[in-house]
């Protein structure tokens, strides 16, 4: 049984450990709000675009494969993998659900005997893939300077044009962006997303257009040319809000856990401690009182 003096010890500590899981707590709370606002305000706009171009694609006529990034390579032999995580954890399961998720994908395409290639965004990402995969990585994301919605953009604009330019150059045939979705605060899912060739996400909503036939200026093809970087750009920013605003979510539920689990943990430590306290006391006054009758 552990003396008083340790177990004064290990209330004082886990006390210490609570006061900063709660301020944890408190931090991602702030910054889940300013996050949940710039994911659920870039949803409309990528959804828009996600419109535009399903429209444009099946107003095309037969026979027309369209741009490089819509129609692909003609070949499914390489694929990249980009896996999008948290730079830093203590966010619950928030990282390794995505990873999960990512080394399913891996083990089906390598049975498939599939060449695949890595690209990770976020430390925690890149940690835990390292350990079975790391023979697989090509390059390295870092998103921990860019903490506002206008550096994430900037950061967005500069992979997608870095993706554009490896597969122009031939060294992948698909792309597939895995990330995790945000849904409300206690509920963010692992999702992946093809990106090359462009596809838009299930569940696109297109226009009806009741039959009627609509010529463009310039054409089909020629508009999707300018549109489909612009497209991919913002695939890869939106699932960069919806990965951050889980984050958060995440890192504040699991703290909110850890701060309950401290409180229990002391309440429990503390009434160990008035138990082992009581006892000693008695023991004390039974060898006092048993001293005094003798002599």
């Amino acid at each position: 049984m552990p003396s008083l003096k340790e177990l004064k010890n290990r209330i004082a500590s886990v006390k210490s450990t609570q006061k900063i899981t709660k301020a944890k707590q408190m931090v991602a709370a702030a910054k889940l709000r300013r996050a949940q606002e710039a994911a659920e305000a870039s949803r409309p706009y990528a959804q828009r675009l996600a419109s535009v171009v399903a429209n444009l694609t099946q107003s095309m006529g037969e026979g027309s494969s369209g741009p490089k990034l819509l129609s692909g390579s003609g070949d499914d032999k390489v694929h990249l993998l980009i896996v999008m995580t948290a730079e830093r954890g203590l966010c619950g399961g928030f990282n390794a659900n995505t990873v999960k998720l990512a080394k399913s994908h891996i083990r089906s395409l390598v049975a498939a005997d599939k060449t695949v290639k890595i690209i990770t965004i976020g430390k925690k990402g890149r940690e835990q893939l390292g350990y079975d995969y790391s023979h697989l990585f090509v390059d390295h994301i870092d998103t921990a300077l860019a903490r506002t919605p206008t550096e994430q953009s900037s950061l967005c604009m500069q992979f997608g044009a870095a993706l554009n330019t490896r597969f122009e150059k031939g060294e992948f045939d698909i792309c597939t962006l895995i990330y995790s979705q945000f849904k409300n605060v206690l509920s963010q899912v692992p999702s992946q997303q093809q990106l090359i060739p462009a596809k838009a996400p299930e569940g696109t909503e297109t226009i009806d257009l009741n039959g009627a036939i609509y010529q463009y200026e310039p054409s089909e093809e020629d508009i999707l040319t300018t549109l489909l970087p612009r497209y991919l750009n913002t695939q890869i920013f939106s699932a960069l809000l919806e990965s951050s605003a889980g984050e958060q979510a995440a890192s504040m539920t699991a703290m909110d856990n850890a701060t309950r689990n401290a409180g229990d943990l002391i309440s429990k430590l503390t009434l160990q401690y008035n138990r082992a306290r009581q006892a000693q006391i008695t023991k004390e006054l039974i060898e006092i009182i048993s001293g005094a009758e003798a002599l």
